[in-house]
């Protein structure tokens, strides 16, 4: 894997134990990219970094949970002094507990928030310092499709993506050619993995279950290969937003 097109750089992936993050964190590895695992739920980073190892990859874990400012911190830290750079951290960790506003759930408001955006914002503030001094990097933030349009249940997921995607936009202006950071918003449509579990609503859970019955949604692996994309893009070109849908995704 050392020859790869991102041999020499490092990455963080948080939401890394399963789903998307596990397969961005894979996928990185493939290419040649020391790869930093944090997420809460140690056991399933650990057998992820195992396999990366035994594909002759390099994989840190650090258990973390980034709704705590001060767990990103110590991801960080844990990062620079086993490799001494970050090139690319990929905010993927979320949770999507929906439900119609009118049931009240505001406790799962509030954790949404603290997840989907405040984890965002904590995985930012701990690496700009690390690439500003390098004078580059890529910050890659996992939205959704939820970020360019709400739907019935989903006002508060919807709104936290709107915030990822606002993020996105504006770090590029702060920091793209003054710093030669790249950022990049990866927006996936319905994809196949536990995110379904956090949904609050049983109503919605069965009638999303019941309405991809025989219809093909998007893997894991296909938001990986959308980052790959991002991140293997030449130096002075900075994919803005990357939109992956489901063919057979109507709406």
């Amino acid at each position: 894997m050392s020859d790869g097109p991102l041999s020499g750089k490092v990455a963080i992936v948080t939401g890394a134990s399963a789903g998307i993050g596990e397969a961005i964190a894979i996928a990185l590895a493939g290419k040649g990219a020391c790869v930093v695992l944090a997420a809460r739920r140690l056991a399933r980073m650990e057998a992820t970094a195992v396999a990366i190892a035994e594909s002759g990859g390099k994989a840190l874990v650090v258990q973390t949970d980034v709704a705590r400012q001060e767990d990103v911190e110590a991801l960080v830290k844990a990062t620079t002094d086993e490799f001494g750079r970050i090139d690319i951290v990929v905010n993927n960790a979320g949770i999507m507990p929906v439900s119609p506003m009118a049931e009240g759930r505001i406790d799962d408001w509030k954790h949404m928030v603290d997840v989907n955006i405040n984890g965002v914002l904590h995985g930012i503030a701990a690496v700009l310092p690390t690439m500003i001094e390098q004078s580059g990097g890529h910050i890659v933030n996992i939205g959704s499709v939820a970020g360019r349009r709400p739907f019935p249940g989903g006002s508060v997921y919807a709104a936290t993506k709107f915030a990822v995607r606002a993020l996105s936009w504006g770090l590029h202006l702060e920091l793209g050619a003054k710093h030669g950071i790249r950022v990049t918003d990866i927006q996936p449509g319905f994809v196949s993995t536990e995110l379904l579990d956090t949904v609050a609503n049983e109503a919605m859970r069965e009638g999303w279950a019941k309405g991809w019955e025989g219809k093909r949604p998007l893997q894991p692996e296909d938001i990986a290969h959308a980052v790959l994309y991002a991140v293997t893009a030449p130096d002075h070109v900075s994919v803005s937003e990357v939109l992956v849908r489901p063919v057979d995704q109507a709406t």
